[in-house]
């Protein structure tokens, strides 16, 4: 498995492992969102906020993260690849280009909704904590922090 910053070439691989897992996120529901995701991962490839995991020269994984709001914005990998540490490599990569003092957010579903059940604990064992009760594209969520101390310098 390679963990890489993903580059404009890899749109149509990625999309293709967006549509696979587009029924467990919110606002990815019709092919004009999907149309608007994919401007969106090319803006996020040109900012070099775009990570993905590759093996066998076909992408498993794929995140999205921005450094200027120190935010996880997407993570998924293909489910028939979880379970390898795809994702915990892809969020190690990403943490390493935010200021190390800030912490970093991400939202996930909420306790009790089924489609949290694999990232509620998976976040949880990469440090992050609970925080406040959200909603996004009219699903209801909850905003999870990686408390990141300040170094002195």
């Amino acid at each position: 498995m390679t963990i890489r910053f993903a580059n404009p070439a890899d749109i149509e691989q990625w999309m293709q492992l967006v549509r696979k897992v587009k029924d467990n996120f919110p606002g990815l529901e019709t092919e004009e969102a999907l149309t608007e995701h994919q401007k969106t991962v090319l803006s996020f490839i040109q900012k070099g906020g775009a990570v993905c995991g590759e093996a066998d020269g076909q992408i498993r994984g794929i995140l999205l993260f921005s450094k200027r709001r120190c935010q996880l914005c997407f993570l998924a990998v293909d489910p028939d690849c979880r379970r390898q540490h795809i994702a915990r490599e892809m969020v190690g990569l990403m943490l390493e280009q935010l200021p190390s003092g800030r912490d970093v957010t991400v939202s996930t579903y909420r306790e009790g909704d089924p489609k949290g059940i694999a990232a509620r604990p998976f976040y949880k064992k990469l440090g992050f904590i609970e925080g406040p009760l959200s909603e996004e594209f009219g699903s209801p969520v909850q905003i999870f922090v990686l408390r990141r101390k300040q170094t002195i310098q």
